[in-house]
């Protein structure tokens, strides 16, 4: 299937905010190394009954959205002391917004159910790092035959993540549906409300998981190329799955420490890790209401800090996966503020070293339950949104948990979990997938 690109238009905002030729500092959640990537999605939307250009009203309300994000017409630079990213603000800079067609409608590709078609690729901008700095936000709008339409985002994370981006799009979206401003105002102040303290210290262990060395790279890790799939998961095979670790444990799992539990051992196992090799088990914790003082409504600069559970691959492989699901349980009482608090001091004092999460990192993450429906520029909310990004939490092979597309009517019990794996272990990782769907699976 073919995307058909027409033209990229550069938005500008609908008028010039006052402070435009400035540098902004940004926080040390914001210049963390694992977050010097552009991470992609889409969002997929069903426009019936309207006859409105929706190329138009993105760019429209992205142009009066950018008076108050200005920023993202900004450039990301390094800092010749430090080699920290900052952002540098000029006059005259837009946002670049690709317009598409697909000669198909929307429903003829399961409303985008299957994440692992690869014509999905060419339906968000694939920046290379460089133009990621220069664009730390590109759009794209692609419009289906039925007059559906997807909105893809490519946006650099030292900008935000998931959820702030989510704020720059509300706002976008009510001022599409006629707003005259957004109802949450943004917050910048990154370098006050996430900066280090005085005098900085390590209070928590990070060392533990964390790595000093400037020349690794997550992909210099990987033996081959790798592929995705997508996997179903019924509420049943979940349910029955549950109720084996608590009658094992005694414990009860929710679905992302259980199934995340058994698809990190099922991935280590099928990609044949040397057993004394140090694996871990990545994920995010949103800290905007575990700091003190909490961080403002409208802060939207990254406000996640990773947490990991790490094991020998032999250790993860041969102990009952209940002990490793609550491993996964317990990392969670980690997520205080002292914890946040010695993670960006940590930062502070070793950045120049270079600061990896090291080898064997698999990233987990949920996106069933982050309200994206509410991104609605005027035809109701996305009924499908995908990630498309591989670096994840300094990986490069990451896990989502994702909704079914809430267009699809045959695809109501369960969700869909996106695996991205080195493409000689993913025969040995559906056998394993497969044998969780089996009414005759036990655990081992």
């Amino acid at each position: 299937m073919d995307v058909k690109v027409s033209e990229t238009t550069i938005v500008y905002p609908s008028r010039s905010p006052s402070d435009c030729d400035h540098v902004l500092s940004l926080s040390h959640l914001d210049t963390d190394r694992n977050l010097h990537v552009t991470f992609r999605y889409l969002r997929a939307y069903v426009s019936k009954d309207h006859d409105a250009d929706p190329f138009h009203v993105i760019t429209n309300a992205l142009s009066h959205a950018l008076v108050y994000y200005n920023h993202f017409t900004g450039t990301l630079r390094r800092r010749q002391v430090d080699d920290r990213l900052e952002l540098h603000c000029v006059a005259g800079k837009g946002v670049p917004v690709i317009r598409a067609t697909m000669e198909c409608p929307l429903e003829s590709v399961n409303y985008l159910d299957d994440p692992a078609e690869h014509f999905l690729e060419h339906l968000v901008a694939d920046p290379t790092p460089d133009e990621g700095l220069v664009n730390p936000l590109i759009l794209q709008v692609t419009m289906f035959k039925c007059g559906a339409y997807t909105l893809g985002a490519s946006v650099h994370h030292a900008m935000c993540d998931g959820l702030g981006a989510t704020l720059f799009f509300n706002a976008m979206a009510e001022l599409a549906r006629g707003a005259t401003q957004p109802s949450v105002g943004p917050v910048w102040n990154r370098a006050s409300l996430l900066g280090p303290r005085d005098a900085p210290r390590i209070e928590f262990p990070i060392q533990e998981f964390l790595s000093l060395d400037k020349g690794f790279s997550p992909d210099s890790q990987s033996n081959g190329p790798v592929v995705r799939e997508c996997f179903h998961m019924r509420d049943e095979w979940l349910e029955r799955f549950k109720g084996l670790l608590r009658e094992q444990s005694g414990l009860s799992f929710t679905t992302f420490e259980a199934l995340g539990a058994f698809i990190w051992r099922a991935r280590v196992k099928a990609s044949g890790i040397p057993g004394d090799e140090k694996v871990k088990f990545a994920y995010a914790i949103n800290i905007r209401k575990l700091v003190k003082p909490p961080l403002p409504v409208g802060y939207w600069g990254n406000g996640c800090v990773p947490m990991y559970v790490q094991l020998s691959a032999k250790v993860l492989v041969e102990q009952p996966i209940w002990k490793t699901a609550e491993l996964i349980k317990k990392s969670k009482h980690n997520a205080t503020d002292e914890y946040v608090r010695s993670f960006i001091d940590f930062q502070e004092l070793n950045y120049e070293k270079g600061i990896t999460a090291g080898k064997g990192v698999s990233g987990f993450t949920d996106w069933r339950h982050l309200g994206h429906s509410t991104v609605d520029f005027g035809w109701g909310g996305p009924v499908t949104v995908l990630p498309l990004s591989r670096n994840l939490l300094g990986g490069v092979e990451p896990c989502f948990f994702l909704p079914y597309s809430s267009a699809n009517e045959g695809k109501k019990d369960g969700f869909k979990v996106l695996v991205h794996l080195q493409e000689y272990a993913m025969p040995a990782f559906k056998a394993e997938m497969n044998s969780f769907s089996s009414n005759e699976f036990k655990l081992s």
